[in-house]
């Protein structure tokens, strides 16, 4: 009993033991445990710090992309900004090409009119005057004279030219004709006609052109004609051995024209303006076959005559239509330009034209030779004020037919004239233009002297 009493607290005393040891063990593998699960925490945060790393890289990377874009874009804009500055300077200097002001062109020698330019116009202050050749600069150059009869850049829309101008041609041609006929080379049985005629030409003319669009003009010229032949030689069918002189002149309105152009295109750098044109001419003028002929033959109290009109004549007698293509380039220091044309000429019927005492002489009817044109030339300007231009300019000119047969006496005719010009401009809105033409083949008038002053509103 009493053994018994003594284990009980034994037991009580080894059960607390346990439990506290117990305990312990529970404290001790507590902390281990809690080490284990917290070991991966390691791990997370350097892979977090390495997608960060790699998301720097790759905005790093991107930035890099974006500033090498802007970088370029800024290359491309300054790029097309020299090649606009390089178009504009192109488009100055070609719409300077025939003048300072919106001006016209005058053909070699005859009555070719005068053609149109347009001008830059500048938000309401008028025209800006454009160094050819040469960005502009203050002072600006003047134009280069035009020659042709071409157009430049053309009139802008509400804006007109009036041109004053007086041309005077020269011409002289020596003719001989064997009135017979001939055994041998060497011997005539016959006469021989010589003669040597000289011609005097003053044409004065006021054109007006009007801006209709900014590719479209207008242009209406009116021309007013002085002419004066002089031909010697010996009287035909005599054996006079003294030269005589035989003169007639005339004077009165000539054939008005008008013209439409356009300007076919808006050219960029290096690039030439092209511009269409139409051209009629109306036979206004004085008739060749209304003036009186001193003629040879069916002439009642003069059946040999000189053949020559007593009055000369100040128009063609016929209406003819004009297509034609002009083009225009600056390439610095010059301006280029020239052109193409084609002129057609209607034909008329019984005509007959008018002889002394009254009289008529029937021909039936009449058809000019078409003529085909060609020019081309180049100018520079000189200083501020004033430029020099010179040029080419070829026509060939077709048969005439008679009854839809050629003439036997008409030959295809070419004309070709050197052209020389020089242009001063005398303030912002005038400029005086003088061009000298001298004639390179014996049908072309040996000298052609035009002075022009357009002067635009």
């Amino acid at each position: 009993m009493q053994k018994s009493r003594l284990s009980h607290p034994l037991l009580v005393t080894s059960g607390l033991a346990l439990m506290l040891g117990s305990a312990g063990l529970h404290a001790q593998q507590a902390p281990a445990r809690a080490g284990t699960q917290q070991a991966p925490a390691r791990p997370n945060t350097q892979q977090r710090i390495d997608n960060l790393q790699r998301q720097l890289d790759e905005q790093r990377q991107e930035i890099e992309r974006l500033r090498s874009l802007v970088s370029q874009q800024q290359s491309n804009q300054d790029a097309l900004q020299q090649r606009l500055q390089q178009e504009q300077n192109a488009a100055r200097a070609t719409a300077r090409v025939v003048e300072s002001q919106p001006g016209a062109v005058t053909a070699a020698a005859g009555a070719s009119p005068p053609v149109a330019v347009r001008v830059d116009p500048h938000e309401g202050q008028g025209q800006r005057v454009v160094q050819v050749g040469v960005a502009p600069a203050a002072p600006e150059a003047p134009p280069v004279v035009p020659m042709f009869d071409q157009p430049g850049i053309l009139t802008p829309p509400g804006r007109y030219v009036l041109e004053p101008s007086v041309q005077y041609g020269y011409s002289s041609s020596n003719r001989v004709a064997l009135v017979g006929y001939t055994i041998i080379p060497a011997l005539l049985i016959g006469l021989v006609d010589v003669r040597e005629v000289k011609r005097n030409t003053i044409t004065a003319a006021l054109t007006g052109r009007w801006g209709l669009t900014n590719r479209l003009e207008a242009e209406l010229r009116v021309p007013y004609v002085y002419r004066n032949d002089a031909s010697i030689s010996r009287e035909i069918f005599t054996g006079a051995a003294a030269e005589q002189s035989f003169s007639s002149r005339g004077h009165a309105v000539g054939d008005v024209e008008m013209a439409v152009r356009y300007q076919l295109n808006q050219p960029r750098a290096d690039r030439p303006y092209l511009i269409g044109s139409l051209r009629f001419k109306s036979r206004t003028g004085k008739d060749p076959f209304d003036v009186v002929t001193d003629c040879q033959t069916r002439c009642i109290g003069n059946t040999t005559g000189t053949g020559l009109p007593l009055d000369l004549p100040t128009g063609s007698g016929f209406y003819s239509l004009q297509p034609s293509l002009t083009w225009l380039m600056a390439s610095d220091p010059a301006v280029f330009f020239g052109g193409i044309s084609y002129t057609y000429n209607f034909g008329r019927d019984d005509i007959s034209r008018q002889v002394l005492n009254g009289q008529r002489e029937y021909i039936g009817s009449i058809k000019p030779g078409n003529i085909w044109g060609l020019n081309f030339g180049m100018g520079m300007a000189l200083n501020d004020r004033s430029s020099f231009s010179m040029g080419l300019d070829l026509s060939s000119i077709g048969r005439t037919k008679q009854n839809g047969s050629s003439v036997a006496s008409s030959v295809r005719a070419q004309i070709a004239t050197l052209q020389l010009g020089y242009s001063y401009r005398l303030s912002q809105r005038t400029t005086l233009n003088v061009s000298v033409g001298a004639g390179l083949t014996r049908d072309t008038p040996d000298l052609t002297l035009t002075v022009r002053l357009p002067m635009s509103f």
